[in-house]
């Protein structure tokens, strides 16, 4: 049995769950999440509590079963708290700015960047070189700050470009001179 699997998931007094065979729906402050999970797993409600276990003993069946007590909880997280990843833009003439929701940076190509939000995501710049990326699904939000980091990777010899904050990234030595 999977270890974070068979750990219940607490459903604050803010936050409502439906199920319905394999779909969850999930109803919060922030906003409401609806997902359809893979087969294998059962899905019920006990008290304040969601619990996931899996149909079966086969392997596909405790595969799936921490995977989907993990995106279970990340919706309930996500409605009642939300989530949020900040990038940094290192670099001279580098910035961002957001013009109505589209994001648009300036990372040292000869045109702008602009990079649509979809639906629940939303886009903050702080000091022209700080994004946060905030929404209520993790998953989307992930996937977003991947998209503006990928604009501009670092690179390691001087560490210019786009990074998750605190991400470190391992410098290389530049040439070395002639002896």
């Amino acid at each position: 049995m999977s270890r974070i699997g068979k750990n219940p998931v607490p459903v604050p007094d803010k936050v409502t769950v439906s199920l319905d065979g394999l779909t969850v729906k999930v109803k919060g402050p922030k906003g409401e999440l609806e997902r359809t999970l893979p087969d294998g797993v059962s899905v019920s409600q006990e008290n304040n509590f969601i619990v996931v276990s899996p149909t079966s003993t086969k392997r596909i069946s405790r595969e799936r079963h921490g995977l989907c007590r993990a995106l279970v909880a990340n919706m309930i997280e996500g409605v009642n708290n939300g989530y949020s990843k900040s990038l940094e833009i290192i670099g001279v003439g580098s910035r961002a700015q957001v013009k109505g929701k589209t994001l648009v940076v300036s990372a040292g190509y000869s045109h702008p960047v602009e990079v649509n939000p979809p639906e629940g995501i939303t886009f903050k710049v702080e000091n022209n070189t700080k994004v946060i990326v905030s929404g209520i699904d993790k998953e989307l939000v992930g996937n977003e700050a991947a998209k503006v980091r990928a604009i501009r990777p670092p690179e390691p010899y001087k560490g210019k470009g786009i990074r998750y904050e605190g991400e470190w990234i391992l410098r290389k030595a530049g040439k070395s001179g002639k002896k």
